[in-house]
C-alpha cells in the first residue's frame, strides 16, 4: 500500500527579505522553488498540463481536517468535497489518490469513518494514506490503522509500484520531538525496500511532514530523513511529497525534488511570520483560492514529474 531577520539566514539558508519578495503566498497561489540558494517562482496555474503522453497520473490531497471547527474555515467538510469534485473533475482519470495526512482534526472514530465514506466518491482506481499528527493525536495511530491502515507494515508505511515507478508511503507523525521523526524500524524497511531497484527507476516518497529542514522552529522537518534520502541518493529521479504546511514550497537538492502541498482545510502562516503555526483566516472570498489539489504525472523518459496545483478557487 500510508523567524529569520532580514539579512539572517533561516530554513534551508533562506532569507527573510528572499521570502518577502514573493509576498502572493496566499490568494495568488505562489509556488516557491530553491535552487542554488536563490528562491523561484511561478504563479499556480501557469505552470504546464500534465503531458498527454503521461504513463501514470496520481493527485494528491492534504490536510482535509474533518472535524475542524473554527472561522478559518466554517465547512471543512464541504471544501474537502470540493476538492473531491475536482478530482472527478479532472481531463483524466488519475491512477490512484494520495492523501498526505491530516485527514481528520481530532482522530475520533466518527471523523474517520467520515472521511473514509467521503473517499468513496473519489473516481480513481485506489485511494492510499498517509497519517498526521492530527490522526494519531492520542494513541499512536491505532485508530488510524484500524480505520485507513490495511495493508501496511509496522506503524503504517507501505511501498507499491504502478507503470514502473515505486512509490514508498513514509510515517513520520508518531515518535515526534520537536520535528518529524521515523525512526530505525522504518529507516530499515526502507533500505530493505529498494536494495534490489535499479538506479533508474523513479522514486516517490510520501510523507506527511517534509523530509527536509523547511522551518524547524515550527517543527516543519524530520530529525532523522537525511538516513532515509541517502539510501535514495543512487537513483537518477526521486521526489518526495508531503503536506502539513497548508502551503505551497518547493525545494530542490540534487536528484530530489521536495513538493509541499496546500491544504482543502485553512491555511497557516508563512514560516516565521507569526508566533505559533495557527489557523488563518482570509478575507471574504480568498480561501477557495488557498485551498486545492495536486495532480501529478509521469512520462517515461524523464527524470522530472510534471506537477500540476490547482486551487479550488
Amino acid at each position: 500500500m500510508t523567524a529569520p531577520g532580514d539579512g539572517v539566514p533561516g530554513p534551508e539558508g533562506m532569507t527573510r527579505r528572499q521570502l518577502l519578495r514573493h509576498s502572493a503566498w496566499f490568494g495568488g497561489a505562489v509556488v516557491l522553488a530553491v535552487s542554488g540558494g536563490e528562491v523561484l517562482s511561478h504563479v499556480v496555474g501557469s505552470a504546464d498540463s500534465i503531458p498527454a503522453n503521461a504513463a501514470l497520473r496520481f493527485v494528491q490531497v492534504s490536510d482535509s481536517h474533518i472535524g475542524f471547527r473554527g472561522p478559518a474555515n466554517t465547512d471543512v467538510s464541504g471544501s474537502f468535497s470540493d476538492a473531491i469534485e475536482q478530482v472527478n473533475g479532472l481531463a483524466h482519470r488519475p491512477d490512484f489518490v494520495m492523501h498526505t495526512g491530516d485527514l481528520t482534526h481530532l482522530a475520533t472514530p466518527a471523523q474517520f469513518e467520515q472521511v473514509k465514506q467521503m473517499m468513496t466518491g473519489l473516481k480513481t482506481g485506489h485511494v492510499f494514506t498517509v497519517p498526521g499528527e492530527h490522526d494519531s493525536i492520542d494513541d499512536a495511530g491505532q485508530k488510524y490503522r484500524r480505520a485507513l491502515g490495511a495493508g501496511s507494515r509496522g506503524d503504517g508505511w507501505y511501498s507499491f509500484d504502478i507503470q514502473g515507478v515505486h512509490f514508498i508511503a513514509l510515517v513520520n507523525t508518531l515518535n515526534l520531538r520537536k520535528l518529524g521523526h521515523l525512526g530505525e524500524d522504518q529507516i530499515d524497511f526502507v533500505r530493505k525496500d529498494v536494495a534490489g531497484l535499479a538506479a533508474d527507476t523513479p522514486i516517490v516518497v510520501f510523507s506527511h511532514i517534509p523530509l527536509f529542514a523547511l522551518y524547524p522552529n515550527w517543527g516543519w522537518g524530520t530529525d532523522d530523513a537525511t538516513r532515509v534520502l541517502a539510501l535514495l541518493r543512487r537513483f537518477s529521479s526521486v521526489t518526495c511529497l508531503n503536506g502539513h504546511i497548508h502551503q505551497l514550497f518547493t525545494k530542490i537538492e540534487g536528484n530530489v525534488t521536495f513538493h509541499s502541498a496546500t491544504t482543502t482545510a485553512y491555511p497557516l502562516p508563512r514560516p516565521g511570520r507569526a508566533p505559533a503555526p495557527l489557523p488563518v483566516t482570509l478575507p471574504a472570498g480568498k480561501l477557495r483560492h488557498a485551498l486545492g489539489i495536486r495532480e501529478v504525472g509521469y512520462v517515461k523518459g524523464r527524470h522530472a514529474l510534471a506537477v500540476r496545483d490547482q486551487s479550488l478557487g
